[in-house]
């Protein structure tokens, strides 16, 4: 697995669960606003070395009844051909495992839930269909995201949907489009994009405002709430 940085504690990361996070590197979408341009691209930052997975596990191992989970987050995880190898080793050693996606590989998430491998499950939601295109480019078939909201909705233990809310990719009519989407959700999350921090694109944000105000924030839950059975602003 292609690991481009390890947390070795975290209190927010896995709802409820004191947690290590495991960033894999390399993601397939090209969000404007992604906070982690080096893992999405798929190297390492000036100056970092490559985490060996061994050193991950020998801390796990020290860590057994002191930390209660892991996340699998990115870059984009379903990407990695090993994935499942490796969530295996850790769910071996009695951590849950929560996984972070972007539901383009509906097929990997389905696995990992049939074969019991995943407790939590936390996919982003870049926009309405039509608005793909910003984060993920013109090819993408939406058909995956559509895919893999039924089968997280259907299949994993505990799960929620997540959208890091940046002007055009959202409005209060892509937002209602959102929630017919993932109607009846049992947990949805509106995330205001953080500002003066490392971009995949910062240019995007030169030409205009992309952030939301307060306000417009609660305008956009307001528009999506009464589709999902929670919904709140993180």
């Amino acid at each position: 697995m292609k690991i481009g940085g390890f947390q070795k504690n975290s209190m927010i990361d896995f709802p409820g669960i004191v947690s290590s996070v495991i960033f894999t590197s390399g993601c397939n979408f090209v969000c404007p606003y992604c906070h982690n341009p080096d893992l999405a691209a798929g190297k390492l930052p000036e100056g970092v070395e490559p985490i060996d997975e061994e050193e991950i596990f020998a801390f796990l191992n020290k860590r057994q009844g002191l930390i209660d989970g892991v996340v699998i987050t990115g870059g984009e995880p379903t990407l990695q051909p090993d994935l499942e190898r490796v969530i295996t080793r850790i769910k071996a050693l009695g951590f849950k495992v929560k996984l972070d996606t972007n539901g383009s590989h509906p097929e990997t998430v389905e696995t990992l839930l049939e074969k019991g491998l995943l407790d939590f499950v936390a996919m982003d939601i870049k926009s309405d269909l039509d608005g793909y295109r910003l984060a993920a480019g013109k090819g993408f078939d939406t058909k995956t995201v559509l895919e893999s909201i039924r089968i997280i909705m259907d299949k994993a233990p505990a799960y929620e949907f997540r959208t890091t809310c940046v002007k055009p990719l959202l409005t209060k009519e892509k937002m209602a489009d959102i929630g017919e989407l993932i109607e009846g959700a049992k947990n949805y999350i509106l995330q205001p994009c953080s500002q003066g921090v490392s971009m995949l694109n910062p240019h995007f944000f030169e030409e205009e405002d992309r952030f939301f105000s307060d306000d417009e924030m609660l305008a956009l839950k307001a528009e999506v709430e009464p589709s999902v059975n929670h919904c709140h602003i993180r």
